[in-house]
């Protein structure tokens, strides 16, 4: 009885010591996802916004006010709430995520439509690619004008200062994606907190900007400004940009500890922050022109935007590191030729880095702030891409959803209609968009499907010409029993089951 007693002890012990260390890793990986996987999208309430106001004609009205941010709360709650945390990252394939990941899921499913899976997944594995050279110029460029708002005598120094920053970040890429986690966590968490005080702070401003929430505004501000609202929508998709970063990151970090960091910390900072944001511009009669750095008092200005800087570096990190993880599942399912892999982690294998992709999105996003100077100008090429590869998600997904999950065909349809509709509203409110900037991502995008489609063709063609340079089995073992293979004098065929007694058996066999 001791000895059970004893050993029933024990095996309580190990399990809730186990537990409680489980509990301490989610911890530490929900930090690091707020990090690598939340900084694209945590820091949108710096443009998106913004962006959105200035697509209205005139001065901000209190319609155009509650439409707005209504069209922002709806797209954060659909497309990254219930599309992205609820439904896409239940679709891992041996704990990792992402477009190409997703179609070799909907591949295995539906053999049947091999290849138009591979032309979708290839699509939005592409336009990913244009995601990733322009989240980092965006999100830097975006921080830095900050400056501008403390004294416009700074403008000059933006573009060289979002140089040198992107220099330093795509520099540290090196250590892997734990130990840039590690530092890029706390001052993410630390930019959260940051933001819902200060929306906190200024909800008492207007509190009837909470009538938000209705989706009554965001449809009333549809219908009553259409050719405006068309504008809008593709501004307010700047909201849920960073969404397709929790999917393509799922390797980095598990499933768990990036849910639970969206509904505990990220969604509810994000809301505080756009609703404060709507209510100073109602105080102030829809005048102010960049809200999320006016609305500040003059002793946090200065702090707040180090502070917007440092954040919006780590939002480069989400698309880094998955642009990594990408390339990797390419590379493996033969979409790419074998590139250098470096794994920087002992425990998660999906932590990786990858010198000559590093090199290239560096060169890239340095040429786009060089090239357009202001976030502004960068955010009409913002979008196309995103839009693009989060359709094709979709598609991939009912495709999962129908075959590998079993779903009823009005379910998967109902929800791959409702997914659809937003997502190509969204689509089409940036293609508008080709001629001031979109065509950058475009470019990117049919450039990476290029090389990938010329990568397996190649491929495809190298090996049909080798099968052909082949001697057929069937053809060597008809000519062996129609004609008996000739022995040699002196020579003996040993069959052992033991290869290290070959040896043995040979030499016995020279002496005698």
């Amino acid at each position: 009885m001791a000895l059970a007693n004893s050993g029933s002890e024990a095996e309580t012990v190990e399990q809730s010591s186990h537990a409680a260390v489980e509990q301490h890793s989610t911890k530490v990986l929900m930090l690091g996802a707020l990090g690598v996987v939340y900084g694209d999208i945590g820091t949108s309430p710096i443009y998106a916004f913004r962006e959105a106001l200035h697509a209205s004609p005139g001065i901000a009205t209190r319609v155009h006010v509650l439409g707005v941010l209504s069209l922002i709360v709806w797209a954060l709650t659909i497309i990254v709430t219930i599309k992205y945390v609820a439904f896409v990252l239940r679709a891992d394939n041996k704990g990792e995520g992402g477009t190409l990941s997703l179609m070799s899921l909907a591949r295995s499913a539906y053999p049947k439509g091999a290849r138009l899976i591979l032309v979708i997944g290839l699509c939005g594995a592409a336009l990913f690619f244009g995601d990733s050279i322009i989240t980092p110029a965006i999100s830097v460029l975006s921080a830095v004008e900050g400056l501008t708002v403390v004294t416009p005598t700074l403008d000059a120094y933006v573009v060289p200062v979002t140089l040198v920053i992107l220099a330093i970040l795509f520099s540290v890429q090196r250590f892997g994606t734990g130990k840039v986690a590690a530092v890029f966590g706390p001052v993410t968490a630390l930019w959260f907190l940051a933001i819902g005080v200060a929306g906190i702070y200024h909800l008492m401003d207007d509190p009837s900007i909470l009538l938000a929430i209705n989706p009554y505004y965001a449809v009333a501000y549809l219908a009553s400004t259409p050719t405006a609202a068309f504008v809008t929508v593709g501004a307010v998709f700047l909201a849920v940009t960073g969404a397709e970063a929790l999917y393509v990151d799922l390797g980095h970090f598990g499933r768990r500890p990036i849910v639970l960091a969206w509904f505990s910390v990220v969604f509810p900072c994000l809301l505080l922050n756009y609703f404060g944001q709507g209510a100073f511009v109602l105080a102030h009669g829809g005048k102010p022109t960049n809200p999320f750095f006016e609305m500040l008092p003059d002793w946090a200005l200065m702090p707040m935007v180090g502070l917007a800087t440092a954040a919006t570096v780590i939002a480069s990190q989400a698309v880094i590191s998955g642009a990594f993880s990408l390339t990797r599942q390419a590379v493996q399912l033969n979409l790419l030729p074998r590139i250098e892999v470096q794994h920087t982690s002992e425990m998660q294998s999906g932590q990786i880095y990858m010198p000559r992709v590093n090199l290239l999105i560096a060169l890239g996003v340095m040429l786009l702030v060089v090239g357009f100077g202001g976030s502004s100008s960068l955010a009409s090429a913002y979008g196309i891409s995103v839009t693009g590869e989060m359709l094709m998600t979709t598609i991939l997904l009912f495709v999962v959803m129908r075959k590998m999950w079993k779903w009823k065909l009005a379910l998967a349809l109902a929800l791959t209609l409702l997914f659809g509709i937003i997502d190509s509203g969204f689509f089409l409110a940036n293609v508008v968009k080709i001629v001031e900037g979109g065509w950058v991502s475009i470019t990117v995008a049919c450039l990476m499907g290029l090389i990938m489609w010329t990568w397996i063709r190649g491929t495809r063609y190298l090996f049909d010409k080798t099968r052909r340079n082949e001697i057929p089995l069937n053809f060597l073992a008809g000519n062996l029993l129609k004609k008996k293979p000739q022995l040699v004098s002196g020579t003996a065929v040993f069959l052992t089951s033991d290869p290290l007694s070959a040896p043995t058996a040979l030499m016995h066999s020279l002496k005698h």
